[in-house]
């Protein structure tokens, strides 16, 4: 049951949305560990569980929403957990016509250059489906850091003073976050870790320097409707002040 109703509009009246949403999917494998399972089918549940949160997600009116699905730090995982995940990622790509009949947008942020080349072209395709849809935009990052995305950036600048396109004083904060791979899409207003996890992971560095944080220590697969309800209700609590009074 969820916390807020909706009015004539279909607007959530009664609470500030966030408007970016990035969510740490945690807690995969300990589920799976709890009940004696491969860690394998803890990854499957917890994409089962992406798919149940992102609808809700859209239905609450969340604009942007991030899911942290594969780090550049995930390549030290065993080789077989990895491959699984990657299989698992390909299997949901094929079934994506879910997200796109709810008119959903959706992006990959990350190095795509260490992906295996089929994956690689079901995510341009998936890109290219949906550019136009505007009900909500999800992201996914995969092979994603922030500080790697940062060095993304510098690295783009870098090469243009060195082409005598730009000068090294005239490089600005704006520059930078037009060479992230999130360019034109708002900063994270609200960052959701669940598992009992209280760290930021190298998720969204940059665009999260004034998210608010909602740790939870249910584990991902177990975290539901109800459960991002508490907290939108928290991040209604807090006092966005942004460095001012």
């Amino acid at each position: 049951m969820a916390l807020f109703g909706k009015n004539k509009s279909g607007s959530n009246s009664d609470l500030n949305i966030p408007v970016h949403v990035g969510i740490i999917m945690d807690g995969n494998g300990r589920w799976a560990k709890k009940r004696g399972l491969p860690r394998k089918i803890g990854h499957r549940q917890g994409a089962q569980n992406f798919r149940t949160i992102t609808k809700y997600a859209k239905q609450v009116g969340i604009k942007y929403l991030t899911f942290y699905a594969f780090s550049t730090e995930n390549w030290r995982r065993p080789q077989e957990e990895v491959d699984a995940l990657m299989d698992l990622f390909e299997k949901y790509l094929d079934e994506v016509k879910d997200f796109i009949e709810e008119n959903i947008r959706i992006r990959f942020i990350g190095d795509r250059t260490k992906l295996r080349p089929s994956l690689q072209d079901k995510m341009l395709d998936v890109e290219q489906t949906s550019k136009d849809f505007d009900s909500m935009t999800l992201l996914l990052a995969i092979n994603y850091g922030g500080r790697d995305e940062i060095c993304h950036s510098c690295r783009t600048l870098a090469q243009l003073v060195k082409d005598g396109k730009l000068e090294p004083e005239d490089i600005t904060m704006d520059m930078i976050e037009q060479n992230l791979y999130t360019q034109e899409v708002p900063p994270v207003d609200l960052v959701i870790r669940p598992s009992g996890e209280q760290r930021l992971s190298n998720f969204m560095i940059w665009q999260s320097a004034y998210a608010e944080f909602y740790y939870s220590n249910i584990l991902w697969p177990d975290f539901k409707k109800d459960d991002l309800d508490k907290a939108i209700v928290a991040y209604n609590d807090r006092n966005r002040r942004f460095g001012g009074v």
